[in-house]
């Protein structure tokens, strides 16, 4: 899969997994895991990258007698999400065309 293209989708699937509900970074993973795998390390890189783009906000909290940080969804985040979802429609409906091509091959 195109590294962009990817990278674009697993942004939309964490801001997805804190979207109803602020979480940290253990639930996110297992979260997602369902959907897409994601290693901490990249779930990190990815929180970092979402905050500096304003769709997320971090606040710290003891828990346990550690510090965690707790991420929450901005107004950005979800207008974020409202976006992916048109452009999914037209990434699916080229797939559509592409994949269709590959049927009438199929049954020629």
């Amino acid at each position: 899969m195109d590294i962009q293209l990817k990278r674009g989708i697993l942004d939309v699937c964490v801001l997805r997994a804190i979207k109803d509900n602020e979480s940290y970074g253990y639930k996110i993973i297992k979260d997602v895991k369902p959907y897409v795998e994601l290693s901490e390390s990249t779930l990190y890189t990815i929180l970092k990258r979402l905050e500096g783009a304003g769709m997320l906000t971090v606040r710290c909290a003891e828990h346990g007698g550690r510090l965690r940080k707790y991420y929450r969804i901005t107004k950005e985040g979800i207008e974020r999400i409202e976006d992916f979802k048109k452009e999914w429609k037209e990434v699916m409906s080229i797939y559509s065309f592409v994949a269709k091509e590959d049927t009438e091959n199929d049954q020629a």
